[in-house]
C-alpha cells in the first residue's frame, strides 16, 4: 500500500470515529432491515486528472479485512482526463460494508484528482523544464503529503506522455517512489547560508561534505543574486562548465531582484521577449512578468548576468509561486528556466476538490436523487430500470 496512512485505518471501529455519524446510522439501519447490494458512481464538478490509486489500495485493504467482495469498474484509467460530473468510477457491493466508508472514499480521491490536473497544466506550460515537487511543507499532515505528491506524479506522466519534461522528483524520501526515485532531491535551505555567514561559504560546505552530488545554490538570501552567484561560479568552474552547478532564485516578493527596478524590468524584457509585455495583462500577469520577486525579467537577467561572464552551462532553478497561471506567463516571456521547484500543484481552491458519491442502484434496480440522472446515463445500461 502506497499511502502513509496508519494501518488501523481499515479497522471498523476507527473508520467509524472518521465517517459522518449518518452512515454509522444507515449501517445499523441497513443491518436490521436487510442489506442489499448497491453501486455507487463517484464524481468530481470540475475537470480532473484521473489519480485512484491510493483511495483503491484503501478500500481493497477494507474488502479483505472484512472478508468481503467490491466490484470496482474504473471508467478513467490513471492519468486519464475526466471531464466535469462524469463519473471515475463505480463501486458496487455490499451496502452494510460500503456505506461508512463514503466518507473516506471522497476524501482520498477529490483533492488528488486536482493535484494531478494543476501538475499536468503547469507540465504542458513549460514542456521543456524540468519540476521538483515540494509540496511537504505546505501540506496538513504526512498523509495530504502522500496525497498531493501522487497527484502531482500523476499529472507528470500524463504530460510526459505529450512529450513533456514532467517532474524528475521530489523533496523528500518518503514519496519519492511516486516519481520513479530512490531518494528526495534537494541541497540547500536559506537557514543554511545564515548559518555559514555567506552564500559562498555555504556552497563550500556544501561541497566538502556532498563532493560527488551536483550543486544547487540558493542566491537570494542577502539580496545579491547576480553578485553571490557569480562568485559561486567563480569558485567551482569545473562544476559550471560540467552543467553541474544551479542557482537558484526564490527572491522574496517584496523586493526585484539585485540591478532591477520597474523601469529596468521592462527593459530586460523588451531585449528578449517585448511582444509578451505588450499583450494587455492583468495585474497578476505584469507582476509575474516584471514585478518584485521571482519574475521573467528576473530569470531573464540572471541569464544574462550568467552568459557575459561565460557561464552558459549554468542552470537556472526557480521557484516561489509557480502555480499553473505563472507557468503560462512564464512560457509567454520564454524565460529561460531549466527547473521549477514547486509544491502550487496543491489546490488553492479547496472547494473544487470535493468528490460525490451517490448510489445508483440497488440490487439491480437504477435508482438514484432526482437531479442525478446523468450518472444512470454513464453506467451504459448496467444498471436496471
Amino acid at each position: 500500500m502506497d499511502t502513509l496512512v496508519a494501518d488501523d485505518l481499515v479497522r471498523s471501529e476507527t473508520i467509524a470515529a472518521y465517517t459522518d455519524t449518518y452512515f454509522n446510522k444507515t449501517k445499523q439501519i441497513v443491518s436490521r432491515f436487510g442489506d442489499k447490494t448497491v453501486t455507487y458512481a463517484v464524481f468530481l464538478r470540475r475537470p480532473v486528472i484521473s489519480a485512484p490509486k491510493l483511495m483503491l489500495d484503501w478500500i481493497l485493504e477494507v474488502a479483505a479485512a472484512r472478508k468481503t467482495v467490491f466490484d470496482i469498474e474504473v471508467l478513467h484509467a490513471e492519468g486519464e482526463w475526466v471531464g466535469a460530473g462524469e463519473p471515475l468510477l463505480y463501486i458496487s457491493g455490499s451496502y452494510v460494508h460500503l456505506t461508512d466508508l463514503e466518507t473516506l472514499i471522497l476524501q482520498k480521491l477529490g483533492s488528488v484528482c486536482v493535484a494531478a490536473h494543476h501538475a499536468y497544466q503547469m507540465c504542458i506550460a513549460l514542456p521543456e523544464v524540468t519540476f521538483l515537487a515540494m509540496e511537504a511543507r505546505h501540506c496538513a499532515g504526512t498523509e495530504m503529503q502522500a496525497m498531493m505528491s501522487y497527484g502531482a506524479a500523476v499529472g507528470s506522466r500524463a504530460a510526459q506522455r505529450e512529450g513533456a519534461k514532467g517532474f524528475i522528483g521530489n523533496a523528500n524520501d518518503a514519496t519519492a517512489h511516486f516519481f520513479g526515485a530512490p531518494r528526495g532531491l534537494g541541497t540547500m535551505p536559506h537557514a543554511l547560508i545564515g548559518y555559514a555567514g555567506s552564500t559562498l561559504r555555504a556552497a563550500e560546505m556544501y561541497r566538502e561534505t556532498f563532493p560527488k552530488d551536483p550543486l544547487t545554490v540558493l542566491v537570494d538570501y542577502f539580496g545579491r543574486e547576480i553578485t553571490d552567484g557569480l562568485e559561486v561560479c567563480r569558485r567551482f568552474p569545473d562544476l559550471a562548465a560540467e552543467g553541474r552547478l544551479s542557482v537558484r532564485l526564490d527572491t522574496h516578493g517584496g523586493r526585484f531582484l539585485e540591478t532591477l527596478d520597474p523601469a529596468t524590468s521592462y527593459a530586460v524584457l523588451e531585449r528578449h521577449d517585448p511582444v509578451a509585455i505588450r499583450r494587455y495583462r492583468s495585474d497578476a500577469e505584469l507582476r509575474h512578468l516584471v514585478g518584485t520577486g521571482v519574475s521573467a525579467a528576473a530569470i531573464w537577467r540572471m541569464r544574462e548576468a550568467l552568459d557575459e561572464a561565460g557561464f552558459p552551462k549554468v542552470r537556472i532553478v526557480a521557484s516561489s509561486g509557480f502555480g499553473v497561471d505563472k507557468c503560462r506567463v512564464m512560457a509567454d516571456a520564454k524565460a529561460p528556466i531549466d527547473i521549477v521547484g514547486t509544491g502550487s500543484f496543491i489546490p488553492d481552491h479547496w472547494h473544487e476538490t470535493y468528490a460525490t458519491a451517490d448510489i445508483i442502484a440497488y440490487d439491480g434496480e437504477a435508482r438514484v436523487k432526482l437531479g442525478r440522472e446523468f450518472l444512470l446515463q454513464r453506467r451504459n445500461g448496467s444498471a436496471k430500470g
